[in-house]
C-alpha cells in the first residue's frame, strides 16, 4: 500500500469511527427526563449541622399526610395523561378549574395521587407519578388554591384501576387522581 492510500484509509476509518462511533443515548426532553433522586437530590444539599437532618425527617413526617384519610369525593375529578408525559392536556384543564371552584368554597385537604401504566420500571414510573401529581398540584395553585391545603403523593404503577393490556385500559391508569377531606 502507498503511503497516500494508507493515510486516506485511516484518515477514512477515524471518520467513520467519529460519525458513527457508540450508540448514542436519545437526547430527553423536559417532558420526559427523569426527576431527581434521592440521592441526587441529597448530594445537592449543604452539609447540615449534626441532629440537622433528623430534624428535617422529623418535620416532613409532620407534614407527610396518612393517604387512607382521604375519601373520593364526586366534586373532585381526576385528570389524566398521554403516555409517559406529564403535561396538562386543554380538557383536564376545564376539569382542574371545576376541581378549583368547588375547593375554593369548601375547606377541605387535598391529595393528589399520581399514577402510570404498567410500561416501565418502578423507579421511573414513581418518578413520572410524582411529576404528574405535581403537574396537578401546580395547576390548582396557579388556579387560586393555596399551595399548603395540597398534598402530593406517587403510586407509579402500583394502583391500577384497570388490569387489562391494551391501550383503553392503560389509559385509564395514567392519572391524577385528586382525594380530599375535611380539616381538622
Amino acid at each position: 500500500m502507498t503511503a497516500s492510500l494508507r493515510a486516506t484509509t485511516i484518515s477514512a476509518l477515524i471518520i467513520t469511527s467519529i460519525l458513527v462511533g457508540c450508540a448514542r443515548r436519545p437526547a430527553l426532553t423536559a417532558m420526559t427526563a427523569p426527576a431527581p433522586t434521592a440521592e441526587t437530590e441529597r448530594s445537592a444539599e449543604p452539609a447540615a449541622a449534626p441532629g440537622a437532618g433528623e430534624r428535617s425527617v422529623a418535620r416532613q413526617e409532620e407534614r407527610r399526610p396518612e393517604p387512607a384519610t382521604f375519601a373520593e369525593n364526586d366534586n373532585v375529578k381526576t385528570i389524566y395523561f398521554d403516555f409517559d408525559r406529564y403535561d396538562i392536556r386543554p380538557g383536564d384543564a376545564k376539569t382542574l378549574e371545576a376541581d378549583a371552584a368547588w375547593l375554593k368554597t369548601h375547606d377541605v385537604l387535598v391529595l393528589i395521587e399520581g399514577q402510570c401504566d404498567e410500561r416501565g420500571t418502578a423507579e421511573y414510573n414513581l418518578a413520572l407519578g410524582d411529576r404528574r401529581a405535581r403537574a396537578a398540584m401546580n395547576h390548582l395553585v396557579a388556579l387560586g388554591i393555596a399551595a399548603d391545603r395540597i398534598s402530593t403523593v406517587s403510586y407509579g404503577k402500583e394502583r391500577p384501576v384497570c388490569d387489562a393490556h391494551d391501550e383503553s385500559c392503560r389509559a385509564l391508569n395514567r392519572r391524577a387522581h385528586v382525594v380530599v377531606k375535611p380539616r381538622g
